[in-house]
């Protein structure tokens, strides 16, 4: 591929290519090194303005008198448009993509009330990037890092899978051990009785498990199993290929109509193993990143995932169902036990929290297992990375086919700890910045590294991965890259940015203002302990006001009050690492509906948007989850390939989404959503209740 196809060129230089440059303000912009312009994609100039509205006023007015120019624009080489803002600031716009560019030091020239309307911080300290090549220097990448020869380096070592499946076992089973012998030893629980109930709960969740998820999938989602010569030649080529190197039986191969791409894989063991892909996945992988998708799910059904997460995962349910009972236990007459029963009550409840948070660093180990399993098995580790990018960053050089919803092929979509993905997110996997469409298809590496900021810097990110089953996207990354280089293969990605701040004082704003209702509970309390004895209904009036105020404020914070809801592209939402799930940033986004949030659930509610450089899940939300559930029933479907604008605030958490607050379609018809204005209402009644009581 040629260097011209990837890079943007200056529009004044032209024979220079713009590069990433990072500013203070959180966000990657494209800079030429030589006369300093700068290049916004749609929407991203509103990353650096406390006043979105009056800026977007200001650009609308500026186009009712634009000029022809003579400048192309750097995204689509075609000429913009001059326009003026401020009466003093000449820029040119791209009509087309919405695209604005500034010349160096026409930011300098404003008057000082102006420039501070647009405050552009470029860190000195880290200035550009490295500039973007199609071709990755190998040799030079590893004596940087002082690692081997790409012919003598070895992948970086994982631990040993029997042995770290064996080990987290013994420790988890260790731990319902012991409170099942103190059970006995206190509370005159019978042995045989707590061996029962063990082996009775294992058995059970291990052969109940396929068979429910069979008829779960059968009465909820537009399934179809698929016959071996069914399946695409290439595909069934491949795993025939697999299953006999392997010893295992051709799976049941499951899929499900939707333009969401997912896949996952369950069974009891390697020979009744059922895999599941969308058809959105097969539109948007070439054969060779399918293949490595597939791949990586018979990884799961060779390595026996099912049965040990199953077993692992049982070990947190017992603790808690025995946490449980010793809480409710009841007793006639005097309870000489109820300290040693509360007191191990409360063991197993740690113990419980211990082992949860055991069990999905198991899982996140595991994945990482099936990924190595990927890329040996298909020689080309590569192929997954670039699957996992398009899949969980939305990033791909070319749009899915479009197609109506009754010519789409039966596909399914992801459930379950064993997916490509995390199932408590996979309805927001299909996310942001296709890249564009002059890359031919391949994914475009500056975008890539942009959006594996967030993995990479946001501390959220790690506060995500303690309590998901999948690793980061961008760990992920790494390690297939290293085991590129240990067969001999260009890596994938190097993420070697370095990072422009630390990011944890957002974070532990996020943080305050997440818990800020709880807090002001517990002050509330503190404070006014002494007038509960006193006058019991002023007391819980303060508690309610204190919690009204406290909720007041984090509604305020989380939905950003008073912003204005910029036109955004996807990719341009991509670029902000600042952001959470409540610190969010508004927007608005126009593109066409290609799926539901979850594929074939035929009470998805929510949606994947598609515009020209992206994909990203959109979270439709109501006070009541009975009104979201009968929508995504009975009204959902009429959106699918619908061409749409949406206004709401985009957040991470992990991976990007938009929280709607409307939808309208091309007809004019406006949909709404009510979560914020009904939230808003109970903080405000609240403080009014507790203020009446109160003085009362």
């Amino acid at each position: 591929m040629d260097e011209k196809d990837i890079l943007m060129r200056c529009p004044n230089c032209k024979d220079k290519n713009l590069l990433p440059v990072f500013t203070k303000q959180g966000v990657v912009v494209d800079s030429c090194p030589v006369c300093k312009g700068i290049w916004f994609d749609k929407g991203e100039i509103y990353h650096f303005t406390k006043t979105p509205t009056y800026l977007k006023y200001s650009i609308e007015e500026a186009l009712k008198n634009k000029k022809p120019s003579e400048k192309l624009s750097p995204r689509v080489e075609e000429p913009m448009v001059s326009i003026t803002l401020f009466d003093t600031l000449c820029i040119e716009y791209c009509l087309k993509t919405g695209g604005l560019w500034l010349d160096g030091g026409e930011l300098e020239k404003l008057p000082g009330i102006e420039a501070q309307k647009i405050n552009i911080t470029i860190d000195k300290k880290i200035g550009y990037a490295e500039e973007a090549k199609p071709e990755i220097d190998l040799q030079k990448y590893l004596s940087e890092r002082q690692k081997l020869s790409a012919i003598e380096a070895g992948v970086l070592p994982l631990s040993n899978l029997i042995l770290a499946s064996t080990l987290t076992l013994v420790g988890l089973y260790g731990l319902l051990t012991i409170i099942l012998i103190l059970c006995v030893h206190f509370l005159g629980l019978a042995p045989y009785l707590a061996l029962i109930i063990g082996i009775s709960v294992a058995i059970f969740h291990f052969l109940s498990g396929p068979l429910f998820l069979d008829l779960y999938l059968s009465w909820l989602f537009k399934i179809s199993w698929l016959k071996p010569h069914q399946v695409p030649e290439n595909l069934r080529n491949f795993i025939e290929r697999i299953t006999k190197e392997k010893n295992m039986r051709f799976p049941k191969i499951g899929l499900i109509p939707d333009g969401s791409p997912q896949a996952f894989t369950y069974g009891h063991h390697p020979n009744n193993a059922r895999i599941v892909i969308s058809q959105g996945l097969i539109d948007l992988l070439n054969a060779e990143e399918l293949e490595a998708v597939v791949a990586h799910e018979i990884g799961h059904a060779k390595h026996r995932d099912m049965l040990i997460m199953t077993l692992a995962s049982l070990v947190p349910l017992i603790l808690y169902y025995i946490y449980r009972s010793l809480i409710s236990m009841r007793t006639k007459g005097r309870d000489r036990s109820a300290g040693a029963r509360y007191l191990i009550a409360i063991v197993s409840y740690i113990l419980y929290i211990i082992s949860e948070y055991l069990v999905l660093w198991f899982s996140r180990i595991r994945e990482y297992f099936a990924d190595r399993f990927s890329g040996e098995v298909t020689g080309n580790p590569n192929a997954l990375a670039s699957a996992l990018v398009k899949i969980g960053y939305g990033l791909s050089g070319q749009k899915p086919k479009e197609k109506k919803e009754a010519e789409r092929r039966p596909q399914m979509e992801a459930i379950g700890a064993l997916g490509i993905f995390d199932s408590r997110t996979a309805q927001s996997l299909a996310i942001a910045g296709f890249s564009p469409k002059s890359m031919g298809g391949e994914v475009n590496k500056d975008l890539l590294r942009e959006a594996a900021k967030w993995d990479l810097w946001n501390p959220w990110a790690l506060y995500y991965e303690l309590h998901s089953t999948h690793p980061l996207i961008a760990k992920r990354l790494n390690k297939l890259s290293q085991q590129a280089v240990s067969l001999k293969k260009e890596p994938y990605i190097i993420f070697d940015q370095r990072k422009p701040e630390s990011y944890w004082d957002e974070f532990f704003v996020d943080l305050l203002i997440r818990f800020l209702p709880l807090i002001t509970i517990i002050i509330g309390i503190i404070l006014f302990f002494p007038s509960l004895l006193i006058n019991p209904l002023k007391f819980l009036s303060v508690l309610g006001m204190s919690f009204g105020f406290g909720y007041l404020i984090n509604v305020l914070f989380s939905y950003a009050t008073g912003s204005e809801f910029p036109e955004f592209s996807i990719s341009g939402l991509l670029r902000k690492v600042k952001v959470s799930a409540v610190r969010p940033v508004p927007c608005t986004l126009r593109g066409r509906i290609i799926g539901r949030g979850i594929p074939g659930l035929i009470f998805s509610e929510d949606f994947v948007l598609q515009d020209d450089t992206g994909i990203i899940f959109l979270d439709y939300r109501q006070p009541l989850g009975i009104w979201e559930f009968f929508f995504g029933l009975l009204r959902a479907k009429n959106y699918i390939n619908e061409d749409v604008e949406i206004v709401g605030w985009y957040r991470r958490a992990p991976v990007p989404f938009v929280e709607l607050k409307t939808l309208r379609d091309s007809k004019g018809k406006l949909l709404r959503c009510y979560v914020y204005p009904v939230k808003l209402t109970v903080a405000i009644i609240l403080i009014i209740l507790g203020i009446i009581f109160v003085v009362l």
